[in-house]
C-alpha cells in the first residue's frame, strides 16, 4: 500500500456514514462510539456529511440519520442478481422451516455487506436488516466464514489491510495462522455468540456458512437467532446442517448458470 494511502478522514467519514446508515436517529455520542473515534472529531465529520446531504438532524432531539441521498453512491453499480435469484427461495425456506431470519452476504473491503435477508418474514427480529448493512469483516459470523474460505494468499492480504487500518487484535493474529481458518473449513461453518455490531448489541448470536461459486466463496448465509433462546451449541445441533445443505444447492445452481460439473458442486459438499 502507498505510504500516502489510506487518507485517514476520508476513511474516518465512510466509517460515520456507515454507522448512521446502520442505526436510527442516533446521537453524536453513539455514533462515536460505534466507530471509536473521538466525539468533536465525530461532530466535524457528522457537520460535513450534513453540508453535503447525505445526513440529516433532528434539532429537537440532536440525532441524525441518513437521507435519501446516500442512494445515490450506488448508482454506478451493476448487479446481475443472479447470486441473490438463486439464494432467495432459500432463505425463506430456511426461515419458514426455523422460524429464525437468514441473511446472504457478500465481502466489500473490511466488511460484510447484507446483500438479502428475511427479517421482514420473521417475527423471531429485533429489526430488520435491510440490503446495504455492513458488519465488520473480522466480527461478525459471516466474516469469519468468508475468510476462512478464501485462499491463503488472499487472507493475509485481506489482514495486512485490515492491521493498516485498525489496531492489533488477537482475531488478526488467529487469522493469520492455519488452527482457526482449518477448524472453521473442517466444521463447514463459523460462529459468532451476542453479536456486538447490531442495532442491539449483544441480543443475538449467528452461524455462518460459505457459497461457492467455481471454486471460490462468493457469499455467506448467515442464520440469527436470540442469544437468550439457546445455547450456541444446540443451536449448531438444529441449524448448521440445513445451513449447509441450502449452501450447496445455492452453488449448484450458480454453477448451472456458469456451465460447472456437476462433481465440481459435490466436491463442494467438504466445506
Amino acid at each position: 500500500m502507498e505510504r500516502s494511502v489510506p487518507i485517514r478522514s476520508v476513511s474516518r467519514s465512510i466509517a460515520v456514514l456507515q454507522a448512521i446508515n446502520r442505526g436510527e436517529w442516533l446521537t453524536v455520542m453513539e455514533i462515536s462510539k460505534a466507530v471509536g473515534l473521538p466525539y468533536p472529531t465525530t461532530f466535524r465529520i457528522i457537520q460535513t456529511l450534513m453540508h453535503e446531504g447525505l445526513v440529516t438532524c433532528e434539532a429537537s432531539c440532536k440525532r441524525y440519520r441518513v437521507t435519501a441521498l446516500v442512494q445515490s453512491l450506488a448508482l454506478g453499480y451493476a448487479d446481475g442478481g443472479s447470486l441473490i435469484e438463486a439464494a432467495r427461495p432459500h432463505l425463506v425456506a430456511l426461515t419458514q422451516q426455523h422460524a429464525w431470519p437468514v441473511s446472504l452476504t457478500t465481502h466489500v473491503g473490511r466488511s460484510m455487506i447484507v446483500r438479502d435477508s428475511t427479517h421482514t418474514i420473521s417475527s423471531l427480529t429485533f429489526c430488520n436488516y435491510a440490503p446495504g448493512y455492513s458488519l465488520p469483516l473480522l466480527e461478525c459470523a459471516s466474516g469469519h466464514a468468508f475468510l476462512a474460505h478464501i485462499g491463503n494468499e488472499e487472507r493475509l492480504g485481506l489482514l495486512a489491510g485490515l492491521e493498516a487500518y485498525e489496531r492489533r487484535t488477537p482475531l488478526l493474529d488467529m487469522f493469520k495462522s492455519e488452527r482457526l481458518v482449518q477448524m472453521i473449513r473442517d466444521n463447514g461453518y463459523a460462529t459468532w455468540e451476542r453479536n456486538p455490531h447490531t442495532q442491539f448489541p449483544g441480543k443475538t448470536s449467528s452461524i455462518a456458512v460459505p457459497v461457492m461459486d467455481n471454486g471460490e466463496v462468493v457469499a455467506t448465509l448467515t442464520l440469527v437467532f436470540f442469544a437468550s433462546a439457546l445455547p450456541m451449541a444446540e443451536a449448531v445441533r438444529r441449524y448448521a446442517d440445513d445451513l449447509k445443505a441450502a449452501a450447496r444447492d445455492i452453488s449448484a445452481k450458480l454453477a448451472q448458470r456458469t456451465g460447472d460439473h456437476p462433481a465440481h458442486v459435490e466436491a463442494l459438499a467438504t466445506c
